[in-house]
């Protein structure tokens, strides 16, 4: 009896049977592969669907902040050009009514719907108290070419009686005061409640849809773990499950790429776990980038991010306001520097509250900061100075323990600087005037 006859099946038949087993196994994994491209579709509409739904809600109070603009530039100098602006954004653009609409689409976003339907409804409530404003303004100018709908408005006869200047002063004070600000916030809070509904029901459903993709995953992962240890078995080729990938592991390293988790159980593993620390080795090294351009304590940007704002500035575009706060040096001195540095944390954070979100804010010494308006066009005096007023007011509170402070500013615009030295030097002398000149104010370089 043949060596072959007494290890039983022939090679052949065993070829032809394997053969026959790894072409099922490879139609599974065809099929898994299919399942889980589906369900990492999944996965990413969903991601998709609530990115859109919460650029939406933000996209409110954007149109919202944006009709707030237009309100206060127009009662401050009267061009129509600001009237136009705000009623093509509240009638013709519509990024409000927008928003909602996207959020009533959404089956499972009612609450987040409820929540940014009540910052609507302040942000119309707001329009008729800018309307009144903007009615005062019109009066005062003599304006008769000018939107219906502040036809309807009519003033009382007490503020009808005013004259142009004191219905103008009544006009800014009505979109520039405390209570003006205060509505605005309900709308933000109702705007940020509506934000965090969002991501709760982001969160669960990508949730779920992970764990299905898991299940799918772990099921490919079965069939080609059976097909390769069938391969390994019958054909032999373990040099082939190994060295290969072990081979294109190095040149991927080499090329500082992710490796491809292909090849044996254990290379797998290893090509996982690498990839794993290389991602989280790539994470850090872009946490580093934002610790290298921004300040630890305030998170504003720091000297570095201030260079590089600077480098890349459009001058003819932009403003700059350098201030830093007064008496500072006293306040460490009698309070301590932890209190010192709670205060820089609330200037800046005050400077997020009163400025733009594209606006930069830069801190470039102890209690030195720049902020710079890009992409502003001409901006008013009066808003600048409504700005800075805020700022102070803000400083000025104690009711969170800290000791009342205030800031000294200067402001230029791009336009009158011949260069970004020449940018930097202006704004200082502005800020140094305003030191001279009793501190708590703001001097606009002309």
């Amino acid at each position: 009896m043949s060596k072959r006859s007494k290890k039983g099946i022939s090679h052949r038949r065993l070829h032809l049977w394997m053969t026959l087993v790894i072409l099922i196994f490879s139609g599974t994994i065809i099929v898994s592969t299919f399942r889980l491209t589906h369900a990492f579709s999944r996965v990413t509409d969903a991601y998709d669907q609530y990115s859109e739904l919460k650029n939406a809600a933000l996209e409110l109070m954007n149109a919202s902040d944006y009709l707030t603009e237009q309100v206060q530039r127009f009662t401050i100098n009267g061009d129509t050009v600001f009237l136009d602006h705000y009623f093509e954004e509240a009638f013709k653009s519509k990024r409000r009514e927008d928003a909602i609409s996207k959020l009533s689409a959404s089956e499972d976003a009612k609450d987040a719907r409820i929540s940014l339907q009540k910052a609507m409804d302040g942000s119309v409530k707001l329009m008729q108290q800018e309307y009144y404003a903007m009615r005062l303004v019109i009066e005062a100018k003599g304006y008769t070419d000018y939107p219906e709908i502040l036809k309807n408005v009519e003033l009382n006869e007490e503020d009808a009686a005013l004259s142009p200047e004191e219905k103008i002063r009544l006009a800014n004070e009505l979109v520039l005061n405390d209570a003006y600000y205060a509505q605005k916030d309900d709308i933000r809070e109702n705007m940020q409640k509506s934000l965090e509904e969002i991501d709760k029901l982001a969160e669960s459903t990508e949730r779920g849809e992970l764990n299905r993709l898991n299940k799918e995953m772990t099921i490919a992962r079965g069939a080609i773990l059976a097909q390769a240890t069938l391969i390994f078995v019958i054909m032999g080729i373990t040099s082939l499950l190994a060295i290969n990938p072990v081979h294109r592991a190095i040149e991927q390293i080499k090329a500082d790429e992710p490796i491809s988790e292909s090849g044996s159980r254990e290379l797998r593993y290893l090509a996982n776990a690498y990839n794993k620390m290389y991602q989280k080795n790539k994470s850090r090294l872009e946490k580093l980038n934002f610790k290298a351009s921004h300040d630890e304590l305030t998170g504003a940007y720091n000297r570095a991010g201030y260079d590089y704002i600077m480098s890349n500035i459009d001058l003819q575009n932009s403003y700059m306001l350098l201030f830093d706060l007064d008496n500072f040096k006293g306040i460490n001195d009698t309070y301590g520097h932890e209190t010192g540095d709670k205060i820089l944390i609330k200037v800046v954070n005050t400077l997020k509250k009163v400025f733009r979100g594209d606006d930069c804010i830069c801190r470039i010494g102890g209690d030195e900061f720049v902020v710079f308006f890009e992409n502003s066009g001409d901006i008013e005096i009066r808003l600048i100075e409504s700005k800075i007023n805020q700022i102070n007011a803000e400083l000025g509170k104690t009711d969170d323990g800290l000791p009342a402070t205030s800031i000294s500013a200067g402001v230029v615009s791009g336009k009158n600087a011949k260069d970004t030295a020449d940018f930097f030097e202006k704004t200082d002398k502005a800020m140094y005037e305003s030191k001279t000149h009793g501190k708590h104010t703001f001097t606009f370089y002309e």
